[in-house]
């Protein structure tokens, strides 16, 4: 009944920029926390960046300085902005958002189905 769906991914050369976006759809009361992880190539999902309700933000070391996540609640969609992009940064970009459905319900964690970000050297 929730569903998250990412846009933005693609390929672009060292340097340059990409802007990830995760809208969440359906049944929704609210959404606490939105984060971004990535997974790259025969490694495991790593953490990117979290953003709370209130706008507190939270970057993985790699990428301080370099990517942005912010959120327009109005919308329930957060954004990546991703510049100065390496080929480090390679690998499958997806969304997470923590969502309440209903006023007195619990909160539950759900995920994108995730984007592919490439970056060539």
């Amino acid at each position: 009944q929730v569903q998250l769906v990412e846009s933005g991914g693609g390929l672009v050369q060292a340097g340059g920029s990409l802007r990830l976006s995760c809208t969440a759809s359906g049944r929704i009361f609210s959404i606490n926390g939105m984060g971004w992880y990535r997974q790259a190539p025969g490694k495991q999902r790593e953490l990117v960046a979290t953003i709370t309700n209130d706008g507190r933000t939270n970057y993985a070391d790699s990428v301080k300085g370099r990517f942005t996540i912010s959120r327009d609640n109005a919308k329930n969609t957060s954004y990546l902005q991703m510049n100065s992009l390496t080929p480090e940064d390679t690998g499958v970009f997806f969304c997470n958002a923590v969502i309440r459905q209903i006023r007195w319900g619990y909160d539950n964690a759900y995920w994108g189905q995730g984007t592919q970000v490439t970056v060539s050297s």
